[in-house]
């Protein structure tokens, strides 16, 4: 009786050996015969009750035998089949044919208008720094000479991190500023370029999240007139040789005297148009000499130094460049708008 158990078990065995599919099919078929869930190898344990005591181990070791053989086999097979299914057959490719064509990318509109703004300043010697998003609220606020009661804090809403009064999502690029007056002596003369956060209704105007430019300037003897001829400048040579300016006075709490800058519309020539509201003149950034009390602040003379700075929001002037009616279209990653700026820049 054992014999013939032990026999039965060798011939499950050498059929396992012997056995050789081709196809995915074929392989699959070998798995459910010999490792589905009611397999043929699977009765042959059971039937260790008719072995007699001195031959169970070699009849377990055997059966076990037979199903790691089953186990390796298959593992074989599925390695072949999938590297065949992998190799291509070059005989049925015209390999003069041409190829497929690829879509080429474009940079974003909100990129291309900020390579060109960098490039304008960095012509004139400005150079180009950066710093992280999550700021404390002294470099944000407090060194821009916005202390807690300030009343300038209230014009914008913070988006705070969870459980904290002293870390948030900076406002503005100016606390690059703070910063870099804190660690350099001047001469300065930065861009801070960067992603910036304020808590507002999402509009065809406004977007609680949008990228900024800001200048800073800070040496001997710099005046206000040195401030409007750098702004020119950077005017004509984004909107043109015959762009004029015009400058408005406002309030900033870390500039005085401030002011609001215009362009005159290039769109209509300054003749009027709905870009301009009919005016003539686009508005497109903050400006102002730096309050001796962010000098201070950030540890910098204001006796012998003075400074300017400004600050602009890129989706704006890109949206002045390409005429974009809606600020969200920036966002929404749609290739259809994003085809039109393949050559812009």
């Amino acid at each position: 009786m054992s014999a013939e158990i032990f026999d039965k078990v060798k011939s499950v065995l050498a059929e396992i050996e012997t056995s050789n599919p081709q196809s995915p099919e074929e392989v699959e078929q070998f798995r459910i015969t010999y490792l589905g869930s009611k397999n043929k190898i699977k009765p042959l344990f059971g039937e260790i009750r008719h072995i007699p005591n001195e031959q169970k181990k070699e009849f377990g070791q055997l059966v076990n035998t037979v199903k790691q053989a089953a186990e390796d086999k298959f593992q074989a097979l599925k390695s072949a089949s999938e590297a065949a299914q992998d190799q291509v057959d070059l005989g049925s490719i015209d390999l003069t044919a041409p190829g497929e064509p690829i879509n080429i990318g474009s940079r974003h509109p909100v990129s291309i208008t900020l390579n060109k703004i960098i490039d304008i300043f960095t012509r004139i010697g400005f150079n180009v720094a950066e710093d992280r998003e999550i700021e404390d609220d002294w470099h944000n606020f407090t060194a821009m000479n916005t202390p807690e009661d300030h009343p300038a804090r209230d014009m914008q809403d913070t988006f705070y991190l969870k459980d904290s009064t002293e870390m948030l999502l900076r406002t503005h690029t100016s606390s690059v500023q703070a910063r870099w007056m804190t660690k350099n002596k001047p001469p300065i003369r930065i861009i801070a370029p960067g992603r910036v956060y304020r808590n507002e209704t999402i509009s065809a105007r406004s977007h609680c999240q949008f990228h900024q430019v800001e200048g800073l300037y800070v040496d001997k003897n710099v005046s206000f007139a040195d401030m409007k001829q750098t702004l020119l400048y950077f005017a004509q040579e984004m909107y043109g040789a015959e762009t004029k300016i015009r400058l408005r006075p406002s309030f900033f709490p870390f500039t005085e005297p401030s002011a609001e800058m215009d362009v005159s519309c290039f769109i209509c020539d300054a003749k009027g148009c709905s870009v301009c509201k009919y005016t003539g003149w686009v508005e497109i950034l903050g400006c102002g000499m730096i309050d001796p009390e962010v000098l201070k602040n950030c540890g910098i003379d204001p006796d012998e130094y003075t400074g300017f700075a400004f600050g602009m929001g890129i989706e704006r002037q890109a949206m002045m460049l390409y005429q974009i009616n809606d600020i969200r279209l920036l966002f929404e990653n749609d290739v259809r708008f994003l085809n039109q700026f393949k050559s812009a820049w």
